[in-house]
C-alpha cells in the first residue's frame, strides 16, 4: 500500500522499514542533530539482528509526500509495556528525526507520540544534549521524567597537532613522543575502500576478540548477531560516507583496525581491534587511533565535535575532553503513568545496586587480607 502524502503512519513491518531507506536517508540529512546511530543503515540492520516479531513501532510523519519526522521505536514488555528506542544498547546516541526545513514536523511527531502514550509509556534512551528529542520533551504536556543515562566525552574537531597543543606542557611532550614512536615503528594507515569493508570489519572483530582475550569484554561484541549487524550496517554506511574503516599494518600484516562513524556535526571511533603485540612493542594504540580519527575530519566539511562516545576511560581523560551526560527521557499520559512509575522504580533499584557494587570494590581495594582471601 502506498504511503499517504500527508499525515502519520505507524510502520510495524520489518520489510516496510527496509523499504524506507531512500526517504529516511534524506530525512537524516535534513535533521541537524542526527548522529550516525539514526541512519537507516544502522537502525534497520540492528532490527534484522535483534528485532522480535510484533515489536516494531516506527512513527512516520509526512507532509506533501515528504517524510519530515520519524521516531524509530519498538515495543518492550518488561519491566512494563513501553515504547523504547531501537538499538539503544549498541547505539551511543538515540534520537528522533525532524526536518529542520519543516517547523511543524516536531509538533506533528509529538502529537503522534501523545496518542501512543495512552497505552504505553515512551522511553527515549541515550539522548545527546541538543538532540531533537529534548525539544519534544520540553513540549510534552503529560507526566515526564528526565534521568541521567551514559556519560560521554567530547573533543573539538581539530587536527592532531592542535589537540596535542591543548594539553599541559609535560603531557603534550609525552604525546609527541608517542607519535614519533608510531612513525619510527613504521605503522602504516589505510582507509578501506567501501567494496572491501565487509572483510575488514570481520578482521576488526577478530582483532578485537584477540585483544580482549582473558580480560573483561563486552560479550555482545563476540556474538555472531553483532558481527552480522556491524558488517551489514557499516558496508552501507561506508558507501554513503557515514562510516570509515581504517586498517593499520606493520611489516605487511594488519595489526589493528578501527571503525569511525560520522555525521555532519559529529564523528567518533565506535570500535577497534588491536593485536596484543602492539603493547609489547610499546606502541600507544589509543594515540594512533585518535590521530587517525582526526585525519578523517580533513575529508569534506569538518564536524563540530570529535566525540569519544560513551565511557570515561582514563585514556580518554588524558586529552582533556569536555564531559557530557546523555539523558533518558520518559514520557507518559495519565493512563500510562503506572508504567512510568515502574521504570522509575527500576532505575532507582539499578542505581542502588551500582552504588553497592562500587562500595564493595572500594572495601576490597582497602583490605589486602580480603583480596588475598
Amino acid at each position: 500500500m502506498a504511503a499517504p502524502s500527508s499525515g502519520v503512519t505507524l510502520c510495524t513491518s520489518g520489510d516496510a522499514f527496509g523499504a524506507l531507506r531512500e526517504e529516511w536517508t534524506r530525512l537524516h540529512r535534513a535533521s541537524p542533530a542526527a548522529t550516525p546511530f539514526q541512519t537507516h543503515a544502522w537502525l534497520h540492520s540492528w532490527w534484522l539482528s535483534y528485532g522480535h516479531r510484533g515489536a516494531l513501532r516506527v512513527v512516520l510523519v509526512r507532509r506533501d509526500g515528504r517524510l519530515v519526522a520519524a521516531a524509530p521505536l519498538l515495543r518492550r514488555l518488561r519491566p512494563a509495556p513501553v515504547l523504547t528506542t531501537i538499538g539503544a544498547a549498541l547505539s551511543d546516541y538515540g534520537d528522533v528525526l525532524a526536518d529542520a526545513s519543516c517547523p511543524e514536523a516536531l509538533d506533528d511527531l509529538a502529537a503522534a507520540l501523545w496518542k501512543l502514550a495512552a497505552t504505553s509509556a515512551i522511553d527515549l534512551r541515550e539522548v545527546r544534549p541538543g538532540a531533537a528529542a529534548e525539544t519534544l520533551y520540553a513540549r510534552w504536556p503529560g507526566p515526564r521524567r528526565r534521568l541521567d543515562d551514559s556519560p560521554c566525552l567530547d573533543l573539538p574537531a581539530l587536527p592532531m597537532d592542535d589537540l596535542v597543543g591543548r594539553l599541559p606542557r609535560p603531557r603534550a611532550q609525552r604525546a609527541r613522543a608517542k607519535l614519533r614512536k608510531l612513525d619510527a615503528a613504521g605503522v602504516e594507515r589505510r582507509v578501506v575502500a567501501p567494496d572491501e569493508v565487509a572483510g575488514s570489519v570481520r578482521r576488526l572483530l577478530d582483532l578485537h576478540r584477540l585483544q580482549w582475550q582473558q580480560r573483561k569484554v563486552t560479550t555482545e561484541h563476540l556474538r555472531p548477531r553483532f558481527a552480522d549487524h556491524l558488517v551489514r550496517s557499516v558496508t552501507l554506511m561506508a558507501q554513503s560516507g557515514d562510516a570509515h574503516v581504517t586498517e593499520f599494518t606493520l611489516d605487511g600484516e594488519v595489526v589493528a583496525a578501527d571503525l569511525t562513524l560520522r555525521s555532519p556535526h559529529l564523528a567518533g571511533g565506535y570500535l577497534y581491534g588491536a593485536h596484543p603485540g602492539l603493547r609489547e612493542r610499546k606502541i600507544d594504540v589509543a594515540t594512533m587511533l585518535l590521530r587517525s580519527c582526526t585525519e578523517h575530519l580533513q575529508d569534506g566539511a569538518p564536524p563540530g565535535v570529535l566525540s569519544l562516545l560513551r565511557g570515561t576511560e582514563p585514556y580518554k581523560l588524558h586529552w582533556r575532553p569536555e564531559p557530557s551526560v546523555n539523558q533518558r527521557l520518559l514520557l507518559a499520559r495519565r493512563p500510562s503513568a503506572p508504567q512510568l512509575a515502574v521504570l522509575l522504580a527500576e532505575d532507582r533499584a539499578r542505581s542502588r545496586a551500582g552504588a553497592a557494587r562500587r562500595a564493595w570494590r572500594q572495601r576490597r581495594a582497602g583490605n589486602p587480607q580480603e583480596r588475598a582471601d
